[in-house]
């Protein structure tokens, strides 16, 4: 059988049950007039209810919202919502039922008649539909479905934001907004290309303010000096270490900060020994002394002597290498016989009591007994003489001397034979020349 019969033959048969169990109205065949709250649709042929929260300006006042209600409209919290019974689409209101003024349609809830078939009637085409301004209306076999944007989920019949931030999709911090969510990252993170992960940011290689090392760590960075220098109060800057004032020890002389290190330095006549020691320079040696050829260079701690190489004074005459007093003359017969000159330096500071000169003699007498003593020069008695044997004896120093400073000693020794009634002497003439240093 084809449909097109069937629904011809369900037609007849609704239209005949339906004229015999109806009466007709008397006087007029449509109803017009709704109760309060609702308005007669001409389209529809229904009741539709009032949206007096559009209608009424200001219909709720101060925080109160305004909710729709079927036949007039509620003031509530704005934080309330109006969860109202589900209900089929295009239901008429019972009170407001009259079937008289319908117009017969034979297709389900949700169709309408075309040609010999029902088909879906758009309630989103047709703005028949009751969604929020805020929802999207979806068109469904039979019916419609009001959906609310990304973000937010229907609670009844309005839409409320979802607070994803309690779902925990940031890794650090989470930041809710409507209808969305954003993830941020604390300092030293940036977010991931997922926009949820977090990932350490090198701050070295972004122009970190370190003034000279920089080191990347996890969340931060780190900022280091190089040796000589210290890391300032604000933690980026490097400052010089002034080394020489944590310590005098660290030169022999003289100690002169530079940036990041310290160098030593030696005073004039001086030259360093290794980094730190000072050593005196040989200007005898090394030629850079002005002496005449008649004069004899004798080096000292920190500079140098030129002595005339005939030195010697009346009534001594220059033999050889020394002076010698005639017996023939009458003046020599209290003076030595024989003076002869040498010189020495020494350091000042020097630790006593120390030996620094040894007496020996050069030719001695048989039977001759000789002894040593300091003639002249040691007034303040710095010195003294330690006898070893009959030839030779020690010069020692007794006190600590500090320089620039000039001695001059004539050591004695003086010769007896009691058997011949000899009796003579000889001088040594030791110019000792104290340095200014301790080196």
């Amino acid at each position: 059988m084809r449909p097109g019969c069937v629904l011809v033959f369900c037609m007849c048969i609704s239209v005949f049950l339906h004229r015999a169990i109806s009466q007709p109205p008397t006087e007029t065949d449509t109803y017009t007039e709704c109760t309060d709250g609702y308005h007669w649709d001409p389209q529809t042929q229904h009741c539709k209810d009032i949206n007096e929260c559009e209608t009424i300006p200001e219909a709720c006042k101060g925080e109160m919202k305004c909710f729709n209600h079927y036949g007039g409209y509620l003031c509530l919290p704005r934080s309330a919502s109006v969860i109202p019974a589900p209900e089929p689409p295009n239901q008429i209101h019972p009170s407001l039922e009259n079937t008289a003024s319908e117009p017969f349609n034979p297709c389900p809830p949700g169709f309408e008649p075309q040609g010999d078939s029902c088909v879906d009637v758009d309630e989103c085409e047709q703005d028949s539909h009751d969604c929020q301004p805020s929802q999207q209306c979806f068109n469904t076999e039979g019916s419609f479905s009001c959906q609310c944007p990304d973000g937010y989920r229907k609670v009844g019949t309005e839409c409320i934001d979802i607070d994803e931030c309690r779902y925990r999709y940031c890794q650090h911090r989470c930041v809710n907004v409507p209808g969305s969510f954003s993830c941020q990252c604390e300092p030293g993170f940036q977010l991931a290309g997922n926009n949820r992960s977090c990932i350490d940011v090198d701050e070295c290689g972004m122009g970190a303010p370190c003034s000279q090392r920089c080191y990347n760590t996890y969340g931060t960075f780190m900022c280091r000096c190089e040796q000589g220098y210290e890391l300032g109060p604000d933690g980026f800057a490097c400052n010089d270490i002034d080394e020489c004032s944590y310590s005098s020890y660290l030169c022999q002389y003289q100690c002169v900060n530079e940036h990041g290190k310290f160098s030593c330095v030696c005073p004039e006549g001086y030259q360093l020994l290794g980094t730190r020691l000072c050593q005196d320079i040989n200007e005898c040696e090394t030629g850079a002394h002005q002496c005449s050829d008649g004069q004899t260079c004798v080096n000292i701690h920190g500079g140098h002597k030129c002595v005339n190489n005939k030195s010697c004074q009346e009534p001594y005459v220059q033999v050889s290498d020394r002076c010698t007093c005639p017996i023939t003359k009458p003046g020599c017969r209290d003076m030595p016989y024989s003076v002869v000159h040498r010189y020495m330096s020494i350091t000042s500071e020097r630790s006593v009591p120390s030996d620094i000169f040894q007496i020996q003699a050069t030719s001695v007498l048989p039977g001759a007994y000789n002894t040593f003593r300091i003639r002249s020069g040691d007034d303040n008695g710095d010195f003294y003489i330690r006898q070893i044997n009959n030839i030779s004896a020690m010069l020692v120093l007794a006190r600590a001397v500090n320089g620039p400073r000039e001695y001059v000693l004539d050591l004695e020794m003086v010769s007896v034979n009691p058997l011949v009634s000899y009796h003579t002497s000889s001088v040594l003439r030791l110019t000792i020349y104290v340095g200014p240093h301790a080196f």
